[in-house]
């Protein structure tokens, strides 16, 4: 089914397959035609078929990242999502490492170390440690000193991962933490950054905000950004949670975040006491009509993540033939061209020494022939030592050149690594006018078109398939919607439907 079987990368490619096949099935033999693409680029030289494979490049699960500072209650949320305690929560920092939260096939919540995701493909920290290592710069340090992983059994969990973070606003770790948060962010499909509305300074938290706004914007993907102000109930007596909300928005704004969205929420069960019940009306009903938006924002990255993993077989496709093998060709070009004028060059100089020792020692080619004539199997070895002398100023010009062209190429693409790629089609057995590269010839792209055309119809199963549970959660959503009560304004405060529509008016702009 894969590359080789017994081979490591094989077996975790069918760990991955059999994990899919029971929480995404729309992904059902995706995985078998990663494989088909592995094999064209060991093919080819791109992949080490002992260490890599095209599917190892990518997130398979939609990552759904949790930020914030101490106390700031992700925790209590990531359990309240989930419906289990897997978090500890408290008003001190109680966890200081990130910990990706997973399904399991156990009721009770089971806990393994960072390097379970290390050495596991199918998770989004593969191989992680050698960075945290560069990090970290060293100091005994492993990967189970940052992460940890967690899995229970539970539905909102099946097909895809929550990563809770340590605060940011945390002690000497602080900088690796930060750069680790970078490649959580590249790596996740929506980040929910939650901020303590007890705390109602943004300034204090202008550091923050730096590292996590202005990064995300320069990457222009701040879309993926969901703020969450938590534990809106503090605000109650003061009753201003309009201005509270607009100050947090004006920071992420002067950020660089051209939206500043905030949501609003809290916790029932922890909640202090409102005392004024038109005010708890409306907070209740804030909070929940938010936490089903954030709720809503989860189950659709699933569909997209979907669209994105079957993207990216397409994208490989056509980077190794749009991309990759013009780059050989111009890279194999360059080499022939250079081996054959120095090869002209070197060779021209030998038999230019040649020829200056025969004319010094034999007084010309009339002696020298005469020589040969009369030992004939001297004249054959001597004929013999030059032909090698030349064959190996041939070789060693052919590696020389093959090292310098492929210093040009890159190393890590989409596509895979170039430079391995092209030293593969200068090993000495190899022609030198050989200009198609090995693993990429005619038959090679026609598998390329077929894994292409295969991602055509991988797209429509999909539409079908998120088609048909849209339908179905629409119809189902719009019945609820009926029956959501809606009672005036905010400045009216005669219910539940107020819900402080002054702070989304002035969050949803």
């Amino acid at each position: 089914m894969f590359n080789r079987p017994g081979n490591r990368v094989n077996q975790q490619l069918t760990l991955l397959s059999d994990r899919l096949s029971e929480e995404n099935p729309a992904l059902e033999g995706v995985v078998e035609a990663f494989g088909a693409l592995d094999r064209l680029g060991y093919a080819a030289g791109f992949l080490d078929p002992e260490e890599e494979s095209y599917a190892f490049t990518i997130s398979w699960w939609p990552m759904i990242a949790v930020l914030g500072t101490f106390s700031a209650g992700k925790s209590t949320f990531i359990n309240e999502y989930i419906g289990a305690t897997v978090q500890r929560s408290g008003s001190q920092a109680v966890d200081d490492r990130f910990t990706v939260i997973s399904y399991g096939g156990s009721e009770k919540v089971k806990e393994l170390p960072g390097l379970a995701l290390d050495g596991d493909p199918r998770f989004p920290f593969y191989r992680v440690s050698s960075e945290i290592e560069r990090l970290s710069d060293g100091g005994g340090r492993t990967v189970d000193h940052f992460l940890s992983m967690k899995t229970v059994k539970s539905e909102r969990l099946r097909g895809r991962i929550l990563i809770d973070s340590p605060g940011f606003d945390a002690d000497e770790q602080r900088a690796t933490i930060l750069q680790l948060t970078d490649h959580i962010i590249d790596l996740s499909d929506l980040v929910l950054v939650f901020f303590d509305a007890r705390h109602p300074e943004p300034g204090a938290m202008r550091d923050t905000l730096e590292h996590l706004v202005n990064r995300v914007a320069a990457r222009n993907d701040f879309t993926k950004l969901v703020f969450v102000l938590n534990q809106i109930d503090t605000t109650w007596r003061e009753d201003n949670l309009e201005e509270v909300v607009s100050a947090w928005q004006r920071a992420v704004v002067r950020q660089g975040n051209a939206t500043g969205r905030f949501y609003c929420l809290y916790n029932t069960g922890a909640a202090v006491e409102i005392g004024d019940d038109k005010v708890r009306a409306r907070y209740e009903y804030k909070a929940a009509r938010d936490r089903e938006e954030i709720h809503a924002k989860i189950s659709e990255i699933s569909s997209s993540r979907s669209y994105r993993i079957v993207g990216a077989m397409q994208a490989i496709a056509e980077a190794i033939e749009m991309d990759a093998l013009p780059a050989l060709r111009g890279a194999l070009a360059r080499w022939r061209r250079r081996v054959l004028q120095v090869d002209f060059l070197m060779m021209a100089a030998v038999l230019a020494i040649f020829a200056y020792g025969a004319q010094a020692l034999m007084g010309g080619f009339g002696p020298l022939l005469n020589a040969m004539r009369e030992a004939p199997i001297w004249a054959g070895l001597g004929v013999a030592a030059v032909l090698l002398i030349l064959l190996a100023i041939h070789f060693l010009n052919r590696n020389w050149v093959a090292r310098r062209v492929a210093h040009s190429l890159p190393d890590e693409t989409a596509s895979g690594n170039w430079r391995a790629a092209f030293m593969k089609n200068t090993v000495f057995w190899r022609s030198i006018f050989r200009k198609s590269p090995t693993g990429l010839g005619r038959g090679s792209i026609r598998q390329l078109h077929t894994l292409r055309d295969r991602v055509e119809a991988y797209i429509q199963r999909l539409n079908n398939q998120f088609m048909d549970e849209g339908s179905k959660s629409g119809q189902t959503a719009g019945g609820a919607r009926m029956s959501t009560p809606n009672t005036g304004s905010v400045t009216g405060g005669n219910g539940p439907g107020n819900a402080v529509a002054g702070a989304d008016q002035s969050t949803r702009g």
